[in-house]
């Protein structure tokens, strides 16, 4: 079988096939031979039909196609086999099949057009000249207070209000139900939003609670008292169909109660938590800040190192790892969604899904490029996993998902690749200039930036309206 091959952009091969003569008319006599043994005509037994009959109530184009798809797939098998190419999932077809049809006879040689995914190639940058400027998350004692405060919140006792209005801090039970603004020159509907409504629902009067301006619309409000609020939902609100949308909620206080805080001592310690005195407790709650804080230094390191090296190396990605990846991000959104207690199946349908696989798409492809990059920068500096600590997270692992089905072999896998993403970037930090700067310092530049960028059109903008 004659095969040339064509390099394709994002890691395919074009193949361009020729099949024998030969090959076609054995084809084509086994594909009339199997369906004059399968095939139900009436006024002849299965298997006795004749072939001229069978062409005649089948249509030659029938059994044309019904080879030329059987055979299309066998050639390319047998062209990746015979070229010793790695393919990645499903060939994709280049020719038209209807014009291949046109030109299909037993009698001829047909040659075609096909693309196979193959696994991806990088070109790596210069990586061992990296200056990197990231922001140092620094401990603050207050995040300690902060959280203890929190759980004396929790364990407060309510107590009712009827004698004053509600005040930060507060809990109010309401009932709510929302309803979209009308655009210019439509008619105010009053339908509610369907699945936003709520009964008896309970909210903590504290800033980031809600959708914002809730809470603050809330506060001042008389229980019984009704009022409407003009709010916008988020931009990164999961339902698509209200982000970034202003709507009405028509709320009402139903009740309002107040927290009554417990006393801090060594008898509430035991009680939010494994330690004996408050003291303890304070102790173990500054190593953890602490430890999330140069964790968080950490990664802000690495996201530097990581979008370097994106702008200085190459990854052509096939679409069947891309298509892979894409499953991957919405199966995690799925199970955040859960987390939250939110139902998935009012997002994930059958209708939203090409959107959302649409909408993954960017975040799949950069994610990829990232693992791809670094895998390939292990491989070239030989870093590995250590297997003492690879057995050692796979087994915590284990030991959490111990009341589901787990794929095993998946999970080591999944497991190997992070910690390999990690060790990489751990050797990187550790050959990399590093220059450390206050939090906020980097985004701040990149607002006065942005803005700086914005003043500088505006003298043009004059000119051309002048």
């Amino acid at each position: 079988m004659k095969v040339t091959q064509e390099k394709l952009p994002d890691s395919q091969i074009g193949l361009e096939i020729e099949i024998p003569a030969e090959t076609l008319k054995k084809a084509y006599d086994k594909k009339v031979n199997s369906l004059a043994r399968t095939a139900n005509i009436p006024g002849f037994r299965k298997g006795k039909v004749p072939r001229k009959i069978l062409l005649q109530r089948l249509g030659t184009k029938y059994v044309k196609a019904a080879t030329l798809e059987e055979l299309l797939q066998e050639s390319v098998k047998k062209a990746v086999k015979q070229e010793e190419l790695e393919s990645l999932g499903n060939y994709q077809l280049r020719s038209d099949f209807e014009e291949l049809l046109e030109k299909f006879s037993p009698e001829q040689s047909l040659t075609f057009s096909a693309a196979v995914d193959i696994p991806p190639s990088v070109e790596l940058g210069d990586y061992k000249t990296l200056n990197v400027k990231a922001e140092e998350i620094i401990y603050d004692p207050k995040q300690v207070e902060n959280w203890l405060k929190e759980r004396q919140e929790q364990q407060a006792a309510l107590v009712p209000v009827e004698d004053r209005l509600a005040q930060m801090g507060d809990v109010a039970i309401i009932d709510y139900a929302a309803r979209f603004v009308p655009e210019e020159g439509q008619e105010i509907d009053s339908k509610a939003i369907s699945g936003v409504q709520g009964k008896d629902f309970r909210v903590d009067l504290a800033e980031g609670r809600f959708i914002e301006g809730m809470v603050e619309g809330i506060v001042g409000m008389k229980p019984e008292e009704t009022k409407e609020l003009k709010v916008t939902f988020p931009e990164d609100y999961p339902r698509e169909d209200l982000a970034g949308r202003p709507s009405i909620f028509t709320i009402t206080l139903k009740e309002l109660k107040e927290k009554e805080l417990l006393e801090l001592n060594d008898d509430l310690a035991r009680e939010i938590s494994d330690f004996e005195t408050v003291k303890e407790l304070r102790e173990s709650l500054e190593k953890q800040f602490m430890q999330e804080a140069r964790e968080a230094t950490k990664k802000n390191i690495n996201d530097d190192i990581t979008a370097q090296l994106m702008a200085i190396s190459k990854a052509d990605v096939p679409e069947t790892l891309i298509q892979d990846e894409v499953t991957q991000v919405l199966t995690q959104t799925a199970m955040q969604m859960e987390q939250m207690g939110m139902e998935v199946s009012q997002l994930f349908t059958q209708e939203n899904l090409p959107k959302l696989r649409e909408n993954a798409r960017p975040e799949a492809i950069e994610r990829l490029k990232q693992s791809l990059i670094l895998r390939e920068l292990a491989k070239v500096e030989s870093i590995e996993v250590e297997q003492t600590v690879l057995e050692e997270k796979v087994d915590k692992i284990k030991g959490q998902l111990s009341d589901r089905e787990v794929d095993f072999d998946k999970l080591n896998q999944m497991v190997t690749d992070e910690l390999l993403i990690e060790a990489t970037l751990d050797w990187l930090q550790e050959r990399a200039a590093i220059e450390l700067v206050p939090a906020g310092t980097l985004k701040k530049k990149e607002e006065e930036m942005g803005q700086s960028s914005v003043d500088s059109e505006q003298p043009l903008k004059a000119e051309v309206e002048g």
